[in-house]
């Protein structure tokens, strides 16, 4: 299938850090308890920083890296669960303190945790009838805002951030797989006027459909398309847990350094955690034309995707 090709990167976080230690005078629970269980040892979190000023932070470094001409851009796409508002949406505000055209699509997607992969689908779809080049994706999420501090198993795992990739169309070999499978009891947050607005997760159950969901994403991609792990220069996957990751990097001997980590100093992002993962790549230099990168992900909804990208 005819691909796409990152054409830049970008990245922004908050400047408060929130150390273990410094989350065990918050709730009951340790530095050892968190490390052990999750592989985070902090993560940042918005003080003065809100889900469009990260949004605008790292679509900007991205636009500023590319060289492009911002003007031939035609859509943006924020992959969030955390926007600012109900309405209007993150991607028009983004438009807006970025100056872009006013001539393009600018719209928000919730797929929770696979939102960036969800987007990468939906902005190769647009590419193709556009009439402008370009398509900015953005992952940002501000999840501190719907946090419960007193749930010790789900507080300590999340963190705010943002990644930004600006995507144009390819000859590059390019192929998706995504599902969804409706369930609100393992993972939710209530909506609008329908009380406090906090994470609810049964850790448990995510767990065992997240390994299950990851690996499923991985075989089939590989499958569909004729590849093997060794095919493959980067396993990137959405970074949840560690524990999850390392349940699903034991089920590929052998190629267990193919599967980037940086869930340590940021926890779990969300919608960003995949872009922050490409923009960090990217930055250090381990992203080279030719590579083939197998991204994965899973989220509420239930939602899961698996994504071969030809660089």
């Amino acid at each position: 299938m005819e691909g796409i090709r990152i054409v830049a990167t970008g990245s922004a976080l908050p400047e408060k850090i929130l150390t273990n230690d410094e989350m065990s005078r918050i709730v009951e629970t340790t530095d050892e308890w968190i490390q052990t269980r999750t592989g985070i040892r902090s993560r940042h979190v918005c003080e003065k920083e809100s889900c469009v000023s990260l949004a605008v932070e790292a679509a900007g470094k991205a636009i500023k890296s590319s060289g492009i001409n911002p003007d031939e851009i035609g859509a943006v796409i924020v992959a969030t669960s955390t926007p600012d508002y109900a309405f209007p949406s993150v991607a028009c505000l983004v438009q807006k303190e970025l100056g872009l055209s006013e001539e393009l699509m600018a719209f928000d997607l919730s797929a929770a945790c696979t939102g960036f992969l969800y987007a990468l689908g939906v902005g190769r779809g647009l590419l193709h009838s556009l009439a402008k080049p370009y398509v900015l994706l953005i992952g940002c999420e501000q999840l501190s805002a719907i946090i419960d501090y007193t749930d010790r198993g789900s507080c300590i795992l999340f963190g705010d951030g943002a990644g930004a990739v600006i995507i144009a169309s390819s000859d590059r070999r390019f192929y998706q797989k995504s599902w969804a499978r409706g369930n609100a009891e393992y993972l939710n947050c209530v909506g609008i006027g329908r009380g406090t607005a906090k994470i609810s997760m049964k850790g448990n159950d995510v767990f065992r459909f997240a390994v299950n969901a990851m690996k499923q994403g991985i075989d089939e991609v590989l499958s569909d398309t004729g590849l093997s792990m060794d095919d493959i220069d980067w396993c990137i996957c959405h970074q949840a847990n560690q524990r999850i990751i390392s349940n699903v990097q034991k089920q590929f001997p052998g190629q267990e350094e193919k599967f980037f980590l940086n869930i340590e100093n940021l926890g779990n992002t969300s919608a960003a955690s995949i872009p922050l993962v490409l923009d960090e790549l990217n930055r250090t230099g381990r992203l080279q034309k030719g590579m083939k990168l197998l991204c994965v992900g899973f989220g509420a909804g239930l939602t899961w995707s698996g994504a071969l990208v030809e660089l």
